[in-house]
């Protein structure tokens, strides 16, 4: 049986793209998830000593690629189920 990594690269183009634009959109869910817990933070001083990390930003980038990538796969995917 081939391993998991040996079926991606069996995939076509089209599907490969879309598995990353799929995780462009974990990865832009995981950064609003960030923002929104740092918003809710009460104690300031807690904040500071963490740093800083620009969420907000990443998950536009994150966003933006990972729909482009998957709008640019879903005509031949969607041919595929067809």
């Amino acid at each position: 049986m081939p391993s998991l990594w040996t079926q991606f690269e069996l995939l076509s183009d089209a599907a490969q793209l879309a598995f990353a634009g799929g995780g462009f959109w974990l990865l832009a869910g995981f950064c609003a998830l960030m923002e929104r817990r740092r918003n809710k933070g009460r104690d300031v001083s807690r904040l500071e000593k963490v740093g800083f990390m620009p969420w907000t930003t990443l998950f536009v980038l994150g966003a933006i690629i990972g729909g482009g990538c998957l709008a640019m796969s879903l005509p031949v995917v969607l041919g595929s189920l067809v």
